[in-house]
């Protein structure tokens, strides 16, 4: 069990019945090699509500030997994901200037915890990641978090690249992403407007679709040999030059 760290539902009935339910579900493990009527009747929910899945040998389910697993395994987000929209709705009702943080490709949860526990800190309004390649809410992310990711709304999405081009073009928002590759320092952008920041994992950086597709790309100037801050560090000094420049306008 040392594997899953974080809440799991075994079975098909019971994974149908979790995502009839809407359990919010971070990824369904299915044996490989599996076949049958309800199996494909989970199959189908599992397309239809857009959920990450993943073939897997049976070696991966011997330490559930003691459960009724049919091949089947869901991990389960411990905190419900919500919806951007919304959130970025309640923040312009109640006279506030959105501000939101793209993850793009970030699989470390313990990065993810120490960005959300930022993010709670500077008054981050939503942290968006991929529905695939993103980290999960696990219990080392919560840890790692302080809690801030009971605190902070996660949005999952489908599609960065759609979302990005509808928070610039159908809300007006500006999109900053954060690369080495750029020419600005953080400095000299003004944060102080209905902002989206955009950061990549450190080894891939930023997909080039949403380079493509951000209003302007900042970076934060270094001193030392090491290409690139952690992405944890780098989003903290992103988010407090936000605040810095709110506070003070």
């Amino acid at each position: 069990m040392a594997k899953y760290k974080q809440e799991c539902i075994f079975g098909i009935r019971a994974v149908i019945e979790a995502i009839q339910q809407e359990k919010e579900i971070d990824k369904v493990m299915l044996r490989q090699g599996s076949r049958g009527e309800l199996f494909q009747q989970l199959f189908t929910l599992i397309r239809e509500n857009h959920i990450p899945f993943q073939y897997v040998p049976e070696e991966v389910f011997k330490p559930f030997a003691d459960r009724n697993h049919q091949g089947v395994l869901a991990e389960v987000s411990p905190v419900p994901y919500q919806d951007l929209d919304e959130v970025l709705d309640r923040v312009e009702s109640e006279g506030g200037t959105p501000f939101v943080f793209i993850l793009d490709r970030v699989t470390d949860v313990r990065n993810f915890g120490a960005i959300a526990r930022s993010a709670e800190c500077a008054g981050v309004h939503a942290l968006v990641i991929p529905n695939k390649n993103s980290a999960k809410i696990s219990s080392d992310a919560l840890k790692t978090s302080a809690g801030a990711l009971y605190r902070v709304p996660v949005c999952r999405v489908l599609n960065l690249k759609k979302v990005v081009r509808e928070l610039k073009f159908q809300r007006g928002m500006q999109v900053f992403a954060a690369t080495e590759k750029a020419e600005k320092f953080y400095t000299g952008a003004d944060l102080t407007v209905p902002l989206a920041v955009v950061m990549g994992a450190e080894d891939k950086g930023i997909d080039e679709g949403l380079l493509n597709i951000a209003t302007e790309c900042i970076k934060i100037p270094q001193k030392g040999q090491i290409e690139s801050l952690n992405v944890s560090a780098a989003a903290a000094v992103l988010m407090f030059e936000v605040v810095r420049q709110r506070d003070l306008n």
